[in-house]
């Protein structure tokens, strides 16, 4: 079984769901509010638990009564919380408006994810031991290099998804194997709005790219390599939150598994296409015998 670990963020997604999003100034009335556990880093680790993996989370959440049920929902989704902090102050928090269209915009407060600025006595060995580190960028940089580098020491993959998009180090984008950006983040890295273009533009930076696009599926490019574009099933979207995250977690998974890259960024989108079709992040993702069932039609 391919083993997993995730340095990252846990949020509370506080999610209100409304016809359509406010413009700046506006009231909107909502349908419904809901509390649903997320963070790009704790919703990669569900997905990848769900998806068949052993997952350990390395991250912090608050000594509140969120980050009592942020523990509680990765440790019902098989995830390993011997590594996630508890710190004095609130837990993240990421506040989400989702339309009727299945769009969202997302304000996310960090609370105890910012405390995780470095790697705490245990996480370097539990690293090493590792098949893959899924980083992403919403805890401090200082960690998210520090777990990059470790990684490559040890010979473990490790897959960076660059959001909230931002300026990256050049010596974490050297200690990365394999980025996954949006469109829109790809964008933001290159200054190139083409996803192929920008895809291409990336390989002087790191070996293997994929950019997400969403309904349009994904394209990955590697150095050496023809690009190859792959198709996402067609679905109705209910909530996109965390599809993105799905498909990361779901793709790590499938190269643990050694499928080909085609297959795997299939298998994934897969994964991604159930999500959306579902509420909420953590709680829309997909368990492995679903993905499975899916990907055989």
């Amino acid at each position: 079984m391919t083993h997993i670990v995730v340095l990252g963020s846990t949020n509370m997604d506080l999610v209100a769901y409304v016809e359509k999003a406010p413009q700046r100034g506006e009231t909107a009335t909502g349908r419904e509010f809901r509390t649903i556990p997320g963070g790009k880093g704790a919703n990669q680790a569900v997905a990848a638990a769900r998806a068949g993996a052993t997952v350990s989370m390395i991250g912090a959440v608050g000594n509140d009564a969120f980050g009592t049920r942020l523990r509680s929902t990765l440790e019902l989704s098989g995830v390993n919380t011997d590594h996630l902090r508890t710190t004095e102050g609130p837990s993240g928090t990421a506040h989400i408006v989702v339309d009727d269209e299945g769009g969202n915009a997302i304000v996310v407060i960090p609370g105890a994810n910012g405390t995780v600025d470095h790697l705490a006595p245990g996480d370097e060995g539990l690293i090493a031991a590792a098949d893959a580190l899924l980083l992403q960028l919403e805890i401090p940089l200082p960690a998210v290099v520090a777990g990059a580098r470790t990684a490559r020491a040890h010979g473990v993959r490790t897959v960076l998804t660059p959001a909230p998009a931002q300026p990256l180090p050049p010596e974490l984008l050297a200690a990365t194997d394999l980025l996954v950006p949006n469109e829109h983040e790809a964008a933001a890295l290159t200054g190139i709005t083409d996803p192929q273009g920008a895809a291409t533009a990336l390989l002087d930076r790191v070996p293997a790219v994929v950019v997400t696009l969403g309904a349009a599926g994904s394209l990955y490019a590697a150095r050496g390599s023809e690009p190859l574009s792959v198709p996402a099933p067609r679905v109705t979207a209910v909530d996109s939150t965390g599809a993105g995250d799905t498909f990361v977690g779901a793709l790590a998974v499938a190269l643990g598994d050694e499928r080909p890259m085609p297959e795997a960024l299939a298998w994934a989108a897969t994964a991604a296409a159930l999500s959306v079709q579902r509420e909420g992040a953590s709680a829309s993702m997909p368990y492995r015998s679903e993905i499975e069932a899916r990907f055989a039609v």
